[in-house]
């Protein structure tokens, strides 16, 4: 079952309520137990029930167990109407779109930036390369800034650092002044491939990620594959400073979007002993005297002659068989307070937390998942930042001889294969996972998701060989467009999706963590592609 909360246990809290918390415990150990035998299963973590068990029963909608289950308070994110989450989900993807745009929009521009900064094709392809670096480890800022002070403070500050360095992109004179713009424009750029996922975390169920989680995806690689269309043209007919100018207009849309359409989504869940302590209402304090009268009858007679009440107001979690619209009256209906329009959200450790977000994306590298996870983005996104970095070097040579206008338009093929993976991916996935869990009896493991990956492999495999054997053989371009190019995209809508969410659901309390472990391991390898692709394809084809 996921985790309801996000803080841990603080032995201070403990001092002179011992014996309610570990009451407390001991209810939730056996309620967990109690499950885990009328099932025969083991509940780990990532592991998640979703269906009513017995005599416990959970907040459903349409007859679908919520995962996480929901609180009753209106202004839960997850409790939140349609409208409002659709609103937030829109501000986020805009963000992760404008901060996308940038990066990998050079392609068709490299043989402008060639000739106006006087350098190689060798040295114009690093424009991309070292963005790509920084913008992976920028989230070593941005991640602990977003768990410690709420995911709108993040928007704003990357987005104000992207504005200012497309503005330095497009009055940029000299290599290392571009050179330099791009350094800035990574460091802003990183929350596009780390927030949206834990955005998307905070305020949909798990039977929803699949399809929000490829959206998403097919947003960030969507606006790579969109930028080099409208580049290669206005470099050739309105000049390339011109494409950074409107990218100073985009960034400066958005973040009025996100000051006005994105209210905060990070969302406190009250840890037990916070539940126990902090009584908020006549019958919770009543419990908790119950409580600590009982603890003692649990010393004198042990826990198992101990009968306890399952009370839906003690606990966000409690198993009881109370109907939704009881337990959770604002299922669907809750909108964001006041505070959550704040410019950041308080924290009483701040430090503690930051320090702890810099440690646990190098502890998760050790964890098969990340690795699996990490290796599958990696290689996927490579596939087609390959066709990325390759495009002018092989269209603008003979035989194709083509403008960069012409070699921007061959990523309408890219594009058109994203959509296709978004079409597909998230439903098949889901569908998939969904059959498994039936099967399952209603658990679900998040390997279940898995399967689902095998034809989007094999579409890769596909591609990869149509656009190297191609290139080499000077095939057709439209073979090579539109065969490998659309492989590409397909493949890369729904590849890391596949394997993000797969981990996620695996380790979701630890999600922005996991996607800074991703990232950088995706980008290291994407920069190790720039310096070597350029002069190993001149060099053996």
């Amino acid at each position: 079952m996921e985790m309801n909360y996000d803080d841990k246990v603080r032995p201070d809290r403990l001092q002179g309520f011992g014996f309610v918390f570990w009451h407390f415990v001991l209810r939730i150990v056996k309620e967990l137990h109690a499950i885990e035998e009328e099932l025969h299963t083991e509940i780990l973590p990532g592991t998640e029930v979703m269906t009513d068990v017995g005599s416990h029963h959970f907040v459903k909608s349409s007859n679908k167990v919520l995962v996480p289950q929901p609180s009753d308070d209106p202004h839960d994110p997850l409790n939140w109407s349609r409208m409002w989450k659709l609103l937030t989900i829109t501000a986020s993807s805009y963000v992760t779109f404008c901060q996308g745009f940038g990066p990998l929009s050079l392609a068709p521009m490299f043989p402008y930036y060639v000739k106006d900064f006087n350098c190689s094709l060798e040295d114009a392809v690093q424009f991309t390369g070292v963005c790509i670096l920084v913008l992976g480890f920028s989230n070593f800022i941005w991640v602990p800034i977003s768990t410690s002070f709420g995911r709108r403070p993040v928007y704003i500050a990357s987005q104000l650092v992207c504005f200012g360095s497309c503005i330095w992109r497009a009055r940029a004179t000299t290599y290392g002044s571009f050179m330099g713009a791009c350094v800035l424009n990574g460091i802003g750029a990183g929350p596009a491939e780390t927030i949206q996922p834990a955005v998307i975390a905070d305020i949909f169920f798990l039977h929803d990620r699949g399809y929000w989680s490829t959206l998403y995806w097919v947003v960030y690689m969507g606006s790579l594959m969109v930028a080099p269309i409208i580049s290669g043209p206005m470099a050739q007919h309105v000049g390339w400073r011109n494409f950074w100018w409107l990218n100073v207009a985009m960034i400066g849309a958005s973040i009025v979007l996100v000051v006005f359409g994105f209210p905060e989504t990070k969302w406190h869940r009250k840890h037990p002993d916070e539940i126990i302590h902090t009584p908020s209402s006549t019958s919770e304090k009543g419990d908790a005297v119950t409580a600590v009268e009982e603890s003692s009858d649990v010393e004198k007679h042990g826990a198992a002659d101990i009968t306890i009440a399952q009370n839906p107001s003690t606990t966000s979690n409690s198993l009881s068989k109370v109907a939704t619209e009881a337990r959770d009256p604002h299922l669907g209906r809750g909108s964001p307070s006041r505070a959550q329009w704040r410019l950041f959200q308080p924290n009483a450790h701040p430090f503690a937390s930051i320090l702890n977000d810099l440690w646990i994306p190098w502890k998760l590298f050790v964890f098969p998942i990340v690795e699996f996870s990490s290796f599958v983005v990696s290689w996927s996104c490579s596939s087609f930042l390959t066709i990325n970095l390759t495009q002018s070097q092989a269209f603008a040579a003979p035989p194709y001889n083509m403008s960069s206008q012409a070699i921007g338009f061959t990523n309408f093929a890219i594009l058109i294969g994203a959509f296709l993976g978004l079409a597909t991916a998230g439903p098949l996935s889901d569908w998939v996972s969904a059959r498994a869990t039936r099967r399952n009896r209603g658990i679900r493991e998040p390997e279940m998701r898995l399967p689902a990956m095998i034809p989007y492999v094999l579409v890769m495999i596909i591609g990869n060989i149509v656009v190297s054997v191609g290139y080499q053989n000077h095939w057709n371009m439209w073979a090579i467009v539109v065969i490998g190019f659309a492989a590409a995209g397909l493949q890369v809508a729904a590849l890391p999706a596949m394997a993000m969410t797969y981990s996620v659901d695996s380790y979701k309390p630890v999600a922005g963590s996991l996607m800074v472990s991703v990232t950088v391991n995706k980008n290291v390898w994407g920069y190790g592609f720039s310096k070597f692709i350029t002069v190993w394809a001149m060099n053996d084809g």
